[in-house]
């Protein structure tokens, strides 16, 4: 009987290691499959603040803000160009596709939802943000569906977090 329950526990455990490594391999093959990388997504999203900013972005302003050599940017923005996600001229600049344009706006909206959150259970700001630049390439969308409900839940009824 012990010797019975010890195998189950033993089972039990193998199959939650397996299902851990399933889910982990899961997770790095369908991002493989995903037409664009996190690292695209921040592209993307520096692109998209420098043109509201100033009116305009370069691979210089982009090579700066995320610090990567220009060489590094000239290849990237040329792989997003070929994804037609901006319009990549060499000497005339950058334009963000509406198909850009979109993607960093959606990246943005989940950076300002998941800062918010974290500010809203008491972390500070700075942290909030860096936490925030740190998942939103990550959560699937069911996920941030689920998240900004809470957040909706928690803001009307601050009661909530009075213990948080």
């Amino acid at each position: 009987m012990i010797l019975t329950n010890l195998a189950d526990q033993a089972t039990n455990k193998d199959k939650k290691k397996n299902n851990r490594l399933d889910s982990i391999r899961n997770a790095n093959f369908s991002n493989k499959e995903k037409e664009r990388t996190p690292r695209m997504e921040d592209y993307l999203e520096v692109i998209y603040e420098l043109v509201q900013s100033k009116g305009y972005a370069t691979t210089v302003d982009i090579s700066q803000y995320l610090n990567v050599s220009s060489p590094s940017v000239t290849k990237m923005v040329q792989r997003l160009d070929d994804g037609e996600m901006l319009i990549y001229e060499k000497y005339r600049g950058i334009k963000l596709t509406d198909k850009g344009i979109s993607i960093a706006i959606g990246i943005r909206n989940r950076h300002g939802l998941l800062a918010e959150f974290f500010k809203l259970i008491g972390v500070d700001e700075e942290t909030a943000n860096k936490d925030a630049e740190g998942l939103e390439h990550h959560l699937h969308p069911e996920s941030i569906k689920k998240i900004e409900k809470l957040v909706k839940i928690m803001k009307n009824n601050p009661r909530l977090l009075v213990d948080v």
